[in-house]
């Protein structure tokens, strides 16, 4: 491990005086940048850290090398021989060149700490616990030896450290710099939130809480109705951690998971098990079923697993599987390691959620502008360099297999899985840190100058845990103008980028941005997303893929559980009569309003028209034209009797009766006229009355009649007393009679409860019936039980007198047409219950109709016939003679 050095001293505290150091010029001036790396305390060791010099030093601890060998000793580096088993992950050397461009800016522009400069010391992890603790004690002790918790000068200002991208890495960094109370930003890993931070107090993570994306994933399958997953978890404490966040989320927003399957937390250098070599139920669960989705959970450094998941889904199953992997923030790192060694055409088209990135001016030239040559000043430049290009700066003698650098290489003609022209989302992030760290020493400047008395002392007032304090409340604007500010948790207050990766034929992997999750939105509204920039497996042929347990319950049906499985499992059954259902997969149908019904579909709620017996209907029509023929007929019949008033069969039969009940027949065609159009309130409160009084005069007028006749024939009797009732003040009163009673119930019925209009959204489906609500139904029935006494009475009397002798033939026709009456009356009732709408109006209309037509035609056709037809036969001795 390189650290940096400078002129021996001595060291009072330890009591030491160290051994001397290579000597090395520093040039540190405000306007000048660059980056000097610390030779190697072993002979032949891999150049590992790089240091700029400055007022103000920021620590950092990158994870450039990696390797994965118990031989590693805490006391010394790494030789050579176990270098050569070392794993370069070339794509985090932007991490530095992150950090150094931030410095450089920060340097050069003269509102940001103007008297001080900033300077940094790099140290790389190399992915192992005891590693990572030597290189944060190494930052925090002497320049030019190991000798942790002794600083033997006060030049190395060390105020902060940035680090690491992974958890394990920030977790093990947090426990030293706690203890020296220096701020800790991480800038790729997620760590336990409040409370558990109480352990770190000095850790700021550069990125926001990891649940919220667990709550991105969990909005982006209801964005695209994902409901049938498999869940793929490192068998490690944060895979336990994801499973007991994740499962009840998913649950909670309607999704299932078709199988979890735990990822062994094996080391790179292990082998696969023989046991994942035979296909067996952990492939069936790959290739049965209907998901196809799949949501991974992992973390660098579990290589082992990335192996496992990578060889079962790639090479145990033929043709690659065709899944949609929905991958965490933590494999925008991996994607170097997965394409030098994998094929990896099974992920092609994943969608991941990447720490948020943007591209600060500038950052692009800067990272062409490295080479070779940095490598006097640059500890990781010489093997970053060797594996990306592939090729050796030094070639060995005799070993022609390695191909020299030629020296006209360049970063931006790598593919994106080694290096990334543009800024990625964990470089971002480190770039987001350092100006964090240069605005929380800004706010610290400023206010020693406010106090002259620290002055002369400033360096001392720039200690680690002050700086935090000016940390926790920094809030700014970036160079691209993002505001970067903490929560109370010390997250950053920002978001993710929605990444779609593509694996191209040519190897290179391709990762285009197609949305963002803002944790800080309105709920419901966190994700944006371009559905048409998204590419999708081939295997789906461009079609957004399904990943359901069954197939959608389209509208017009409904969810139902099926029993044993999971609520994602359901049946589709039709909706009820009557209800609707408008989405997919509905849990349940609903009532359409009152105003409305189902289509014949049920999928929609179709208004109602309002039906009512109007006179533009075509049944209106008809009954309206009947009407108006009977009505004519009545009149002409009234018009031929008064005109021919003075013959035999014209004064056969009480003249001045027969006139009343032409008129009031008439009365009766006319009063249909109140029952056809829209109801209203005058209409509704006298069309059953009207109808029910003159229906009463026109039966009391032919009871009147009848009762005449028969009286005449008794009257003629020898010695019979009925000659003094005979005449016209009977028929009057039995008119007059017969009317009032029916009078009286109408006049009752308007007092205690008249009819009125009314609505009917119930009897029929499709209409809103405009109705005539009669309002006592009992006296209604009165008024139609009291026409039937009358025409009853009638036909009792004229029954026994239809075998009178010819003079009275007329009781023969009253009994006809009252038989026809009641007849029609009859079978009204029952067809009136049985019809609703404007049809329950127009059979009460057909029977006015019918029963009054019925009056007309069998009392006065015959009549009519001798009047018109035979007028020979209207005189007194034919009429005696024949019976009509």
């Amino acid at each position: 491990m390189g650290m940096w050095c400078h002129m021996p001293q001595y060291c009072p505290r330890a009591s030491v005086t160290l051994p001397n150091c290579p000597p090395e010029q520093w040039v540190a001036s405000r306007h000048s940048f660059g980056m000097v790396f610390a030779h190697s305390t072993l002979k032949g060791t891999q150049k590992s850290a790089t240091a700029v010099p400055g007022d103000l030093i920021i620590g950092a601890i990158v994870s450039q090398v990696a390797f994965f060998n118990d031989e590693v000793s805490f006391m010394r580096e790494p030789s050579r021989t176990l270098t050569e088993l070392t794993i370069s992950v070339p794509k985090n050397y932007q991490h530095i060149l992150a950090l150094a461009f931030a410095v450089k800016e920060i340097n050069e522009n003269p509102k940001i700490l103007s008297n001080l400069s900033l300077g940094f010391h790099i140290l790389n992890s190399y992915y192992t616990a005891r590693m990572i603790y030597k290189a944060t004690l190494s930052l925090f002790s002497t320049r030019h030896r190991f000798v942790p918790n002794f600083k033997c000068h006060n030049q190395n200002n060390l105020i902060a450290l940035i680090g690491g991208c992974i958890s394990e890495i920030s977790a093990n960094v947090a426990i030293l710099s706690a203890n020296y109370k220096a701020p800790q930003l991480t800038y790729g890993s997620f760590l336990p939130s409040y409370p558990a931070k109480l352990h770190a107090p000095f850790l700021y993570q550069m990125v926001p809480n990891e649940t919220q994306q667990y709550r991105g994933v969990v909005r982006l399958l209801q964005h695209f109705r994902w409901t049938w997953i498999g869940l793929f978890a490192v068998d490690d404490d944060k895979g336990d951690s994801f499973l007991q966040i994740m499962v009840p989320m998913l649950s909670q927003n309607g999704i299932c998971y078709s199988f979890i399957y735990r990822l062994p937390n094996w080391s790179y250098n292990d082998n696969i098990p023989d046991v994942y070599f035979n296909q067996g139920k952990i492939y069936n669960n790959f290739t049965a079923g209907k998901a196809n989705v799949f949501f991974v959970y992992g973390e660098t450094p579990s290589f082992g697993s990335l192996r496992v998941l990578l060889f079962t889904t790639t090479f145990l199953v033929s043709p690659p599987l065709g899944k949609m992997w929905i991958v965490t923030s933590h494999w925008d790192f991996q994607s170097s390691i997965i394409q030098k060694d994998w094929d990896i055409e099974t992920f092609h088209g994943s969608i991941s959620f990447t720490v948020h990135s943007n591209q600060p001016k500038g950052f692009q030239e800067f990272a062409q502008s490295v080479g070779p040559s940095w490598s006097r000043r640059d500890g990781f430049i010489l093997g970053f360099w060797e594996q990306a290009f592939s090729c050796s700066l030094n070639p060995s003698k005799g070993k022609e297999e390695e191909k020299p650098c030629t020296g006209e290489e360049n970063l931006a003609i790598l593919p994106g899985p080694l290096f990334e022209i543009s800024m990625t989302g964990h470089s971002y992030s480190v770039y987001n840190a350092v100006y964090a760290v240069a605005h929380a020493l800004h706010a610290r400047y400023k206010s020693i100058l406010k106090h002259r008395r620290l002055a002369h002392g400033w360096k001392w007032a720039f200690q680690p845990w002050v700086v935090h304090h000016f940390l926790s409340s920094i809030s700014f604007n970036n160079s691209v103008g993002e505001t970067v500010h903490f929560n109370k948790n010390r997250e950053l207050v920002t978001g993710f980028d929605v990444t779609n990766w593509l694996m191209l034929s040519n190897g290179s992997v391709v990762r285009v941005k197609v949305g963002r999750l803002d944790p800080q939105a309105p709920l419901g509204q966190e994700l944006t997303i371009n559905d048409d920039q998204i590419v999708w497996h081939k295997i789906f042929n461009r079609v957004l893929p399904r990943s359901m347990c069954n197939d959608n319950c389209y509208p017009g049906y409904r969810k139902k559980k099926k029993e044993g499985e999971k609520f994602c499992c359901y049946d589709c059954v039709l909706c009820p009569q009557g209800m609707i259902s408008q989405q997919i997969d509905m849990d349940s149908c609903v009532q359409c309003p009152k105003e409305q019904y189902p289509n014949k579909e049920q999928t929609q709620c179709v208004p109602k028209i309002l039906s009512y017996l109007a006179y533009t209907d075509s049944l209106g029509i008809i009954l309206s034209t009947l009407v108006v023929f009977f009505s004519l007929i009545t009149v002409i019949v009234l018009g031929m009797f008064v005109k021919h008033k003075d013959t035999p069969i014209v004064k056969a039969n009480n003249q001045s009766v027969t006139y009343i009940l032409l008129i009031s027949l008439l009365l009766c065609f006319l009063c249909s006229f109140l029952f056809i159009g829209k109801p209203g309130k005058v209409t509704c409160l006298f069309r059953q009355m009207f109808f029910g009084i003159i229906f009463s005069v026109a039966l009391s007028s032919i009871l009147g009649k009848t009762i005449t006749v028969v009286s005449a024939f008794l009257a003629t009797k020898p010695g019979s007393r009925m000659g003094k009732w005979m005449g016209k003040q009977l028929a009057s009163s039995i008119i007059l009679s017969g009317s009032f009673v029916q009078a009286g119930i109408c006049i009752a019925w308007l007092i205690i409860s008249p009819p009125f209009p009314d609505v009917d959204m119930h009897s029929l489906d499709e209409e809103i019936i405009l109705k005539c609500n009669e309002g006592s139904t009992a006296l209604f029935y009165c008024v139609l039980g009291y026409l039937g006494f009358l025409a009853t009475v009638s036909f009792l009397v004229a029954f026994p007198a239809r075998k009178l002798p010819d003079i009275f033939n007329e009781a023969k026709f009253i009994t006809f047409s009252m038989l026809v009456f009641c007849s029609v009356w009859v079978s009204f009732v029952p067809t009136y219950l049985s019809t609703k709408g404007k049809y329950m109006v127009a059979v009460e209309i057909f029977s006015i109709l019918a029963s009054t037509a019925g009056l007309l035609v069998c009392i006065f056709l015959p009549k009519c016939y001798i009047i018109a037809l035979r007028p020979e036969l209207n005189n007194k001795e034919q009429l005696m003679r024949r019976k009509y």
